[in-house]
Order: structure tokens, then C-alpha cells, then sequence
């Protein structure tokens, strides 16, 4: 009988052992609630005071301190460490709050954020600065850009879309209205294209219009027509939409300075004009012409984007720009446009210059980031944007066909703009499915 459970307690130590083996390839999430945190909590706990010594991110205390340390409590002055404020488990990692003493700003924390990933045998450390004199480490205990899963997090409010998830394990937002222009930037097969989808798809559900400019014959954007209030498939269609963008816009600045205020947000609800996102899928097919005759209306496309990019955010239009490669090559008004363009998301590219495009003039050190991602995972990408933060990010895969259902489930929501109803695309009626015959039939005899 003992050897009988002997056997079992020993199946049981390998089952169990198993379990854990599968859990951490298969169900990451499962393994780190049950090992990972409270191992990694446990070793932040202990170690933490001589972690942050060894990194140089400790400070001589005040005098007062130290004064009452040596004389009153008889103990050896010693450098003070952040104060913890809070510690949190995740289901992705480990949030603690720390409280900064003076001599250290958040930049200490971020330049020392591997030494200390390495340090609490983590995937990643991240720094956010949430208030003054307050940060937050975000720890994530696996990669959680492996498989991507959104976090079940309430819809944020106005004009503002998750499309993709942080290293950290928080959504990356696209709000318009604090990133009102953005640009995307990435090769073939690099997940540019899902991006876009998981956008579409978010903005389907809002109230905005809609502008799509595919100079691919819209092979691209033909297929969320049901929602789009424009659609565009060749330069000189969008040269003639592009002005007529500008004109509305000038129609709106209008409307603000008849009631003096200087944004469109301002206005009473009543009165406010729908906002309107334009997009573009491949931006170099606007600047390239093939002969001397293409040159008026290369002027004409590049003076439009510039000033929707300079002024139109007030009146509540905003460009997504997307595109393989972005610089200076492509001609008078690429880099003025390219300035213009807050947001910057790159995605793999194939040379280290496109990457220094997009993010060079932002983030400077996010160009390596950008230049180290592998090419068997579409979708990874480096965010960025004109307040210097940086992070990397990963799209969930979105097909095509999601795309489009989203929007013709969403087709009642395009609003009724007179200026663009030119433009408007042709949305084939669905055929009705064959059913069975409800004549009956009647025998004819001779």
C-alpha cells in the first residue's frame, strides 16, 4: 500500500509539473498568475532596496533625516530609494507605484529600465510618469506580443479607437483628438495593412465620416465602401476630393469665427460639424507623376494635404496617412507634410533610413527598435509621437472580410455631407439567396 502511494504522489508531482510546462507555452497568462507573480513579487520584495542602489537610482537623504537617523535612531546613514507607494499583480506583469525623491526625475528610471528588467527576471520594464514626482514600473512577466489578446477594458470615449496592444500589456489609443495627424510606415507583409483594418473597424462604430484615398484602383479600401462617405481610386480623383476638403474646411473656420470660439468642440452639439478622417493608404502615389503634365496636380495634391495638416484639426478633420517609405525623395512639400504628421507608427521596414524618417525627428531612440523587428511577426510595430515616449506595439490580426462586415453592419451611421456626396462609392445591393419555389406546381395531362 505505501508503494501504491508512493507511485501516486510521484504521478501527481509530474502531472502537476506538466500542467505547469503547458501553461507556460500555451496559456502564458494561467502561469504567471500562478508562478510568475508571486515569484517576481517576491523578488522585488527582498531585493529592491540594493537593486536600486547597485543602479545608481538612490539619493543622499535630507539633512533632517539624516540627522535623526545617526543621533536619534543610532543607525548608519544610508542613500534612500523611490519610496513604494503601491504594488499590483496583473494578469500580464506587476504595476508599483513609486514615490520619487528629490534628485531623481522618471529619465533615471527609463535609462536603467533593462538593468533592472534583467535584475527581477522580467520580459520588459516600462516607466510611466503619472503625476509629479510620481511614476509607475510596469512589469510584464512574459511577451505578451507573442499572441495577441486585448485587454477587456471599457471603450474610451470621443474620438478615440484601440487598435493594438503595448509591450506593457495596455491598449495602444488612437485619439484623434490629442494625436489629431498621424503617419504609418511600414514594407510589404509588415501588418501596415491590418493596422488599418483594426482602425477602420473601430472607427466604423463612431460617428464620423469617412474618406478613403486608394490610389491602387481601390483594391485596398474598395471593400468598406457600405461605410465610407468618399472614395477615391486615382491622383486626379484625388486631387478634385482634396479641394473640396479644403473648401469645406474653409466653410467650418467660417462657422467658428461666427461664433468666436477657435475649435470645433467648442461649438454647442447643435451646431457641431461631423468630424471627418481621411485616409490615405499609399501616400508616395500622390507625389510621383510620370510626366511633365502630372506636375499641376502633384501641386495641387501636396498644397492640400499641407494645409488640411496645418489647420484642419480645429475644424475637426484629421489625416491617417500610410505608406512603404516617406522622405524627401519624393519631391517639394514631402517633409513639410511629413512634420505636419504628430503620430508616427513604424512597422518593419527594409532599410535603416525609413525608420529614421518616421522617427528620427520624435523619437530618436526608438530607430534601433524599429530596425530589430523580426519579420515573421506582422503587426509589430514602434509607436511614437512629437512628446518623445515610445513604445512597442502589436496589432491583433483582422482580416479583410471582419473589416468589411463591420462596416456594412455600421453603413447607417454615414452621415449626410453634401460636399462629399460626389464621391460617394457605389455600394452593390446583395443579391437575394436562392431559396425554394413557392409556386406550386400543377400537373398538365393530355
Amino acid at each position: 500500500m505505501s508503494d501504491l502511494s508512493v507511485i501516486l504522489d510521484a504521478a501527481c508531482v509530474v502531472a502537476g509539473a506538466g500542467g505547469l510546462g503547458y501553461a507556460k507555452v500555451r496559456a502564458p497568462r494561467v502561469y504567471w498568475s500562478l508562478v510568475g507573480l508571486p515569484v517576481t513579487w517576491g523578488r522585488f520584495t527582498l531585493s529592491y532596496r540594493s537593486t536600486m542602489d547597485v543602479c545608481g537610482l538612490t539619493v543622499q537623504p535630507s539633512r533632517f533625516r539624516a540627522f535623526v537617523t545617526r543621533n536619534v535612531a543610532r543607525r548608519e546613514v544610508l542613500p534612500v530609494p523611490p519610496k513604494i507607494r503601491r504594488v499590483r499583480g496583473t494578469s500580464t506583469g506587476l504595476r508599483v507605484t513609486l514615490r520619487l525623491p528629490a534628485g531623481l526625475e522618471p529619465a533615471d528610471l527609463m535609462a536603467a529600465s533593462e538593468r533592472l528588467r534583467h535584475a527581477w527576471g522580467v520580459h520588459s520594464v516600462t516607466i510611466a510618469e503619472t503625476k509629479p514626482g510620481y511614476v509607475q514600473l510596469r512589469m510584464t512577466g512574459y511577451d505578451v506580443l507573442r499572441r495577441v489578446r486585448m485587454p477587456r477594458t471599457a471603450r474610451p470615449e470621443g474620438l478615440a479607437v484601440p487598435v493594438a496592444l503595448r509591450e506593457d500589456g495596455t491598449a495602444f489609443v488612437r485619439d484623434y483628438r490629442k494625436v489629431p495627424m498621424a503617419l504609418t510606415l511600414g514594407a510589404n507583409s509588415s501588418g501596415k495593412s491590418v493596422y488599418q483594418r483594426n482602425l477602420i473597424k473601430g472607427l466604423a462604430e463612431l460617428p464620423v465620416a469617412l474618406v478613403g484615398i486608394d490610389c491602387k484602383r481601390g483594391v485596398e479600401q474598395s471593400a468598406y465602401a457600405p461605410r465610407l462617405s468618399a472614395l477615391v481610386t486615382t491622383p486626379d480623383e484625388a486631387a478634385a476630393l482634396l479641394d473640396v476638403l479644403v473648401a469645406e474646411m474653409g466653410e467650418r473656420f467660417d462657422l467658428l469665427s461666427g461664433h468666436g470660439v477657435s475649435d470645433m468642440w467648442d461649438l454647442p452639439e447643435e451646431l457641431r460639424p461631423v468630424p471627418v478622417v481621411v485616409l490615405v493608404d499609399e501616400v508616395a502615389e500622390l507625389f510621383l507623376i510620370s510626366s511633365k503634365k502630372d506636375e499641376e496636380r502633384r501641386e495641387r495634391i501636396v498644397t492640400a494635404l499641407i494645409r488640411l495638416a496645418q489647420m484642419a484639426r480645429a475644424v475637426g478633420i484629421y489625416l491617417e496617412v500610410c505608406g512603404q517609405r516617406f522622405g524627401s525623395e519624393l519631391g517639394r512639400g514631402a517633409t513639410m507634410l511629413r512634420a505636419q504628421l504628430t503620430g508616427r507608427v513604424v512597422h518593419r521596414v527594409n532599410d535603416k533610413q525609413t525608420a529614421e524618417m518616421g522617427l528620427a525627428d520624435v523619437a530618436p531612440d526608438a530607430v534601433m527598435a524599429a530596425g530589430l523587428i523580426p519579420a515573421e511577426r506582422p503587426g509589430t510595430a514602434v509607436a511614437a509621437d512629437s512628446s518623445g515616449g515610445w513604445a512597442k506595439i502589436r496589432t491583433p490580426h483582422t482580416s479583410r472580410a471582419e473589416a468589411a462586415t463591420v462596416c456594412r453592419r455600421f453603413a447607417h451611421l454615414v452621415p449626410a455631407l453634401p460636399a462629399l456626396a460626389p464621391f460617394r462609392p457605389h455600394v452593390p445591393v446583395d443579391a437575394p439567396v436562392a431559396g425554394p419555389s413557392l409556386v406550386k406546381p400543377r400537373l398538365v395531362t393530355d
